[in-house]
């Protein structure tokens, strides 16, 4: 057995919270009144008829007793007010008011046991109904509450007990609590009792059974009674019910560790940042607004750097610390802020700054982060911001290695000038004629004046002045054949872009005098409308000249073989404020519909001996270019290809 099992039991009697006995308290009041009224009733007739000689009045605290069951103060005075008229009555009737001697003096012990009997039931009702009051307050608690006896009995049960344990104060009272409850302890009982006799109180997590066998986590609070030997006599014991909260508490810590298991095993980085001290500093100085942020941006700029060593690093997952070539697992050990992983050229963290003032939900961007060694390698990262709410100011950036993925466009752009190449490769052999037309021009002038200048060299007298002219336009001429085949050697190269400043009107020219003799091959009429005064662009002559070739290649074949009037208009004019549009129009068929979707995918051709990249060239370079090649199909009537570029800065400036 147990400590306390060993103790000597001390029985303890159930409050009547209620100052009743249930729902029989109303009946059992009557029962004592009437008993009362029928015993002092009794008293007093034998008392007044009896021959006998006694103290038979002492009965009347009989009579206060039965009142004072009642637990009504109302009751106890009205007993004891009718006990001492009663007993004044007898006396005086039996003995008269001029006798006085031993019969005095038994009344007058009557009339102080009853006086005296009155007196203690009123101070017991006074103690009765403050520890009812008393106990009144431990039913109105939320807590299961119930007290014990030393040997585990259950002495007290409150209503909250009641409710959550089903078990009624009738039916708990009187049972071990341990067996009702099958009460499941942290550790072994021996300890809790040790540690209960020692403190005189214990507290800890239970697992208890209701009456219905459903299991509860209760946090239990013990304290002991002791009496004046220091022995337990009575033990409360206070239970809360934290089944919901410790069901709460494992999901949140299963959600946390699948969170961490997320956290280390994601191929994604992933940073963990607290922006709160960047938060603080940014409200101090009023600018938790994107505007006011911006403007203060734009004349401090230096403030970004400071910024940047407000953002503490919390946490790293590996792939992050794989990504920087870091061997030390714990981040907080090497990385303290952002500005230990940016490079210092970063120009997102001001993007960031913003999008944090103005309360975006995320953001997302490219930039370099500096490994270990002090290598920079390009990243995706997208970083997700706390809600207002969320005052701790914790953001998790998820950062992807992008290196891979640019050698990937780099190759793509390698191979994109490949096929560029080989299709003006392709391009020029379809216009060899146009080419050999082109060249043979000036150098039939060169032999044609070259004649000239020899004749007039042979005369009896030569004319210095007609061989000086015929001189002249040798080498005019001799100028022009160059300039045609460094045209041709530049459409031909592969060197890389350039940006240069370019006439749209000397862009065409050089694109129509390509095509020329293909022209006069599909007796096409070329009709030009080049607005005056048109404003420069930016660009590569080269990749733009074959944009406008292709065009115009691809029009002269559309109308090739065709009897209607073959003519292909070429219009460029202003299109808005910071660009300009030069149109390609010809009068053949048109586009079919079921082709106009795929008309600009790679390798789709509606020519037999087609590669299909043509176009697709042509409008990934517009677009390189910031512009843009759209088709206005007219089934029937021709199709007209409209290409879009951007005007110069500094001609937009100057207009």
């Amino acid at each position: 057995m147990s400590k306390l099992g060993r103790m000597p039991r001390v029985l303890s009697v159930p409050l009547d919270i209620d100052g009743a006995e249930g729902a029989n308290a109303g009946v059992k009041r009557a029962a004592c009144r009437v008993a009362a009224a029928v015993l002092a009733l009794a008293i007093v007739l034998f008392d007044t008829l009896s021959t006998l000689e006694g103290a038979v009045a002492v009965l009347y605290v009989v009579v206060v007793l039965l009142a004072a069951r009642t637990a009504r103060r109302a009751d106890i005075l009205w007993a004891t007010a009718g006990s001492v008229v009663f007993t004044l009555v007898a006396y005086v009737d039996s003995h008269g008011f001029n006798h006085v001697g031993a019969q005095t003096l038994r009344a007058c012990v009557s009339l102080a046991a009853i006086g005296g009997t009155a007196l203690l039931a009123l101070q017991n009702q006074r103690a009765t109904n403050k520890l009812a009051g008393q106990a009144r307050l431990l039913n109105l608690s939320h807590d299961m509450i119930f007290v014990r006896d030393n040997a585990g009995l259950i002495t007290f049960w409150n209503r909250s007990a009641e409710e959550v344990y089903g078990w009624s104060a009738r039916e708990a009272i009187g049972r071990v609590a341990d067996d009702l409850l099958a009460t499941r302890y942290p550790e072994q009982r021996g300890t809790i009792e040790a540690a209960l006799l020692d403190t005189g109180r214990w507290e800890g997590t239970l697992e208890q059974r209701t009456k219905a066998g459903a299991t509860l986590v209760v946090e239990s609070r013990w304290v002991v009674q002791c009496d004046h030997l220091r022995r337990p006599v009575e033990i409360m014991e206070t239970h809360t019910d934290v089944t919901d909260r410790k069901v709460a508490y494992a999901a949140l810590v299963a959600s946390e560790r699948r969170f961490r298991r997320m956290f280390d095993a994601s191929r994604i980085g992933v940073v963990q940042e607290d922006w709160g001290a960047l938060r603080t500093e940014l409200t101090e100085l009023g600018l938790m607004d994107g505007n006011v942020l911006e403007a203060h941006l734009v004349s401090h700029p230096e403030f970004v750097e400071r910024a940047r060593t407000l953002v503490n690093i919390v946490d790293v997952n590996p792939a992050l610390m794989a990504m920087l070539r870091r061997d030390v697992v714990s981040s907080s050990e090497v990385l303290e802020s952002v500005d230990d992983v940016l490079s210092e050229n970063d120009r997102t963290f001001a993007s960031a700054l913003l999008a944090f003032a103005r309360g975006d939900a995320f953001l997302e961007g490219e930039t370099e982060m500096v490994r270990a060694d002090g290598s920079r390698f390009p990243v995706l990262f997208t970083i997700t911001y706390p809600t207002v709410d969320d005052t701790d100011g914790s953001v998790l950036v998820f950062v992807v290695d992008h290196t891979e993925r640019k050698q990937a466009q780099d190759a793509v752009l390698a191979a994109q000038a490949e096929l560029a190449h080989a299709a003006r490769v392709s391009t020029l052999g379809e216009l060899t004629a146009s080419i050999a037309h082109e060249v043979n021009q000036p150098l039939m002038a060169v032999v044609t004046s070259g004649e000239a200048g020899m004749r007039w060299l042979k005369r009896p007298v030569p004319d210095l002045h007609e061989v000086e002219t015929a001189m002249a336009r040798i080498i005019s001429e001799g100028r022009r054949a160059s300039e045609i085949v460094k045209r041709i050697r530049a459409f031909l190269t592969k060197a890389p872009a350039q940006q240069d400043v370019l006439s749209p009107a000397a862009l065409i020219d050089d694109a129509v005098r390509l095509v020329e003799h293909e022209f006069t091959r599909e007796q096409v009429t070329l009709r030009l409308d080049v607005d005056a005064g048109l404003p420069a662009i930016v660009g590569d002559r080269i990749q733009l000249q074959q944009v406008l070739v292709n065009l115009m290649v691809n029009a002269c074949q559309a109308m090739a073989g065709q009897t209607a009037p073959r003519v292909l208009s070429i219009r460029a004019s202003r299109a808005g404020a910071d660009s300009l549009v030069i149109s390609v129009r010809d009068t053949g068929p048109g586009v079919a519909a079921e082709n106009l979707e795929r008309l600009f995918d790679p390798f789709f051709t509606t020519k037999q001996q087609g590669m299909g990249m043509g176009l697709a060239i042509c409008r990934s370079t517009a677009q390189a270019h910031g512009g843009e090649l759209a088709v206005v199909n007219s089934p029937g009537a021709g199709a007209s290809f409209q290409l879009t570029l951007v005007i110069s800065p500094d001609t937009i400036e100057q207009s």
